[in-house]
This record gives C-alpha cells, sequence and structure tokens, in this order.
C-alpha cells in the first residue's frame, strides 16, 4: 500500500467517526492553544518591556548609587555631586552627571495639585547621555538654563493620553516639597517656569528621563532642596562592551572603597532576559499538561477504534495487508488528529492573546494613575520557533500516545480478528 493509499484510508477512517475525531481534536486544540496564548503574550510582554528599558536606558551607561549590597549596615557615606568630578577622570569615562531627586508637587496653572518625582540635573550633560530621550516634545530644552526652568515628563503633561493637557512651554507653575529633615516638618515651594514637555520616554528607566518626573536644573536643585548630596551618579562610558563595562565598575567601587553599588544597564537587560526566559519554559511547561490529557484522550480513542474495527482488520489481513501497514494507518490517524488539532490551536491561542490583551487594555491595568506609573502597550508575538515548535510538539504527542493502539492493532491475528464479535 503506497503512502497515498494510507493516507486515504487514515482519512476515511476519521470522516466515518466525525464526532468523535472531533472531540479528540479538540483535545488537541485546548493544549496547543494555552501554550501559544501564553507564550505569546509572555513574548509580546518582554519585547514591550525590553523596548521601553532600551529607551530608557542607555546601554553605554553606569549608575552609581550608595550602599553595598543588602544586609550591609549604613557606613554613613554619601555621594556629593562634586564626585562627578572624580569620576570623569577615570579612564573610558566620557561624561558624568549628578542626580538630585526627591518627591514633591506641582500646582497646575487652574489650581490643580499632582504629585511628582522632582529630579535635579545638568541639563547639557544630562542631554548628551541621554540624546534620544532627554528630547523636547514642545518647547526648547535649553543647556544654560535660568534657574526657574522646568523640564516636564509627558505623562505629567499629558497624563490621560487624549489631548488634555495639564501643562504647556511657557506655563508657570508652583513646585513645592515637604522638608522633613527641618522640625516641625515644613512646605516649600517657588514659581517655575516649563521651557520645555518631553517626548513619550516609556514606562521603565534606569537613571534616565521618565515620563512621570520634571526636571529642574542642578544648581536649583541643591538650593532648594538645601543638599549638596546626590541620590545617583550616571556615567558615561565610550562604548558598551563588557570589557570596558567591568574594568570602570571595579575602578569606581575601588575609588569609593566599596561604598557605592554600580549597576549596569546592559546587566539589567540581561536579568531581565533571563526571568521573562524562565517565565516561558514554566508556563510552556504548565500548558503542555493539558496536552498531555489530550494524548491520554489520543490513546484511549484510539484503543476503542481498534476494538470497533477489529474485524475490519482481520479482513484486511487475511486479504494480505501487511503489519508494518496497520501500524502506519493508525499512526497516519493519530498524525491527521494531531495536526489539524495544532494548527487550529495556532489560530486559536493567538486569537485568545487578542483577546487578554483587549482585556487588559479595556480593564485599564497599567495605565497612569495620578502622575506615578506608565502604560504598557503589549502586542501579542509569536514567533517561528513557537509556531514550529506547538505544531510540532501536538503532533508529537499524538503520534506517542497512538503508538501503543497502532502496535496492537498491526500485531492482530487474521483468525482471532475474524472471531471476534
Amino acid at each position: 500500500m503506497n503512502p497515498k493509499d494510507i493516507f486515504s484510508y487514515a482519512f476515511s477512517a476519521i470522516k466515518l467517526r466525525k464526532l468523535r475525531a472531533g472531540l479528540t481534536t479538540l483535545g488537541i486544540v485546548i493544549g496547543i492553544a494555552a501554550i501559544v496564548a501564553l507564550l505569546s503574550i509572555t513574548q509580546g510582554l518582554q519585547v514591550a518591556i525590553a523596548s521601553q528599558l532600551q529607551r530608557g536606558f542607555a546601554t553605554d551607561t553606569l549608575i552609581v548609587s550608595v550602599g553595598r549590597g543588602f544586609g550591609m549596615t549604613d557606613s554613613g557615606f554619601s555621594l556629593l555631586v562634586n564626585d562627578t568630578q572624580t569620576i570623569s577622570q577615570l579612564e573610558n569615562v566620557t561624561a558624568t552627571v549628578a542626580v538630585i531627586q526627591r518627591i514633591g508637587y506641582i500646582k497646575t496653572p487652574d489650581g490643580q495639585v499632582f504629585p511628582v518625582t522632582i529630579v535635579g540635573v545638568d541639563f547639557a550633560v544630562y542631554k548628551e547621555i541621554y540624546s534620544s530621550t532627554f528630547v523636547a516634545e514642545d518647547g526648547i530644552i535649553p543647556l544654560s538654563p535660568e534657574e526657574n526652568a522646568v523640564v516636564v515628563g509627558k505623562r505629567v503633561s499629558d497624563p490621560w493620553k487624549n489631548g488634555t493637557l495639564r501643562f504647556r512651554a511657557g506655563d508657570a507653575v508652583e513646585i513645592s516639597w515637604t522638608n522633613i529633615a527641618a522640625r516641625p516638618f515644613r512646605n516649600e515651594s517657588y514659581i517655575g517656569n516649563v521651557v520645555a514637555v518631553l517626548q513619550e520616554v516609556g514606562g521603565f528607566t534606569l537613571g534616565g528621563p521618565s515620563d512621570t518626573s520634571i526636571y529642574i536644573p542642578i544648581s536649583k536643585a541643591q538650593a532648594f532642596f538645601r543638599t549638596d548630596k546626590c541620590e545617583m551618579i550616571v556615567v558615561k562610558l565610550k562604548s558598551d562592551d563588557k570589557t570596558t563595562i567591568e574594568s570602570t565598575s571595579k575602578a569606581i567601587r575601588k575609588l569609593f572603597v566599596d561604598q557605592v553599588t554600580v549597576t549596569s544597564a546592559t546587566a539589567v537587560l540581561n536579568i531581565i532576559s533571563n526571568v521573562f526566559s524562565t517565565i516561558e519554559l514554566f508556563l510552556a511547561g504548565i500548558a503542555a499538561i493539558s496536552l498531555l490529557v489530550a494524548g491520554i484522550g489520543i490513546m484511549n480513542i484510539m484503543l476503542v477504534s481498534f476494538l470497533e474495527r477489529t474485524r475490519e482488520i482481520g479482513i484486511l489481513k487475511a486479504l494480505g495487508m501487511k503489519n508494518r501497514t496497520v501500524l502506519l494507518i493508525f499512526l497516519c490517524e493519530a498524525a491527521i488528529i494531531g495536526l489539524l488539532g495544532s494548527i487550529i490551536g495556532v489560530g486559536v491561542g493567538l486569537g485568545l492573546a487578542e483577546l487578554g490583551i483587549r482585556v487588559y487594555d479595556i480593564g485599564g491595568f497599567g495605565m497612569y494613575q495620578g502622575g506615578q506609573a506608565g502604560s504598557i502597550n503589549i502586542v501579542p508575538v509569536l514567533t517561528p520557533q513557537v509556531l514550529l515548535g506547538a505544531i510540532a510538539f501536538g503532533l508529537l504527542v499524538s503520534l506517542v500516545f497512538a503508538l501503543y493502539p497502532a502496535w496492537r492493532a498491526s500485531r492482530l491475528k487474521p483468525v482471532e480478528a475474524l472471531r471476534y464479535e
């Protein structure tokens, strides 16, 4: 019997038992759909986060902050704004900028008050380091700003993404914060002038521009917050290769006698990528359980089919059909069910992923709330590896679980089969 005849015979057997074959196929569809939906959403989330991180991060930068790690006691060490001069003298360092930041409030021209992160930086150096994200959408970022200059993040200006703007370039705004170092606590404020509104950066950042922050000159931050201490220093390197990052990080830690933590944006991105790989593997394992259950269903159906067709098999073998041909017929039936279920499952899985994302958007999860968070635009991603892997896995499960019934059918003796009632 040639392959075409085997396929035709197997397909005819499936058509004779449409309902049973349909229910068996449904089990494969559910398993493959679960795998595709979970992995495509996870892949889409990873791509969305990675793209936002790469915009908010600069891979050729290091973030220097106070601290030696978890469990270490506070030594009283503080980073100072002038420490940028010391770090700038190191090899492979092209620019440094100190960052002073506090949680404060900004009042709109119509009198509404909203919480924001107030960040003090040197506009010229900060723009040099983050040339692709510290960019004005409205107004101009001055390289030599006046003391009252204010640059506003996109979500601070347009929190609802509908064109209803709180702030525009040219607006006068009141900036305030609560000085908790004073006794009693007191609110301090000044009137600033919005010189620019940043273009949208995204929901994540590491030292770089943020949609939910406002930026003031470093000299104004020192005077307004009455401090020369900074929360971090951003260091720009000549390149983002591993050797440069590691050698410069080591030099900075040595410079401050291991009183600082040096964080590489590249390292953070790698960690996030590894975390998502682990999550994908875990989710795929959970979804695969449903596919294994479907495989047991295939074995059950094939055994029932074998029992129902015992006399038929006996007649075929009495007419000269070989054991191998009977085995291939049963395996071909399972392959058709597995392949059809896998293909339909991929489509259903993508549909479920799209539906899940729409529910996410409609429900408002991750949307900007009160000036404190950014939204994540997720688009399900079905990679060729996931597509081919899901189809191959569905086909493999079908064949493996059909192997025993097919083997039993092929070993059936014609005389016994013809006597079977």
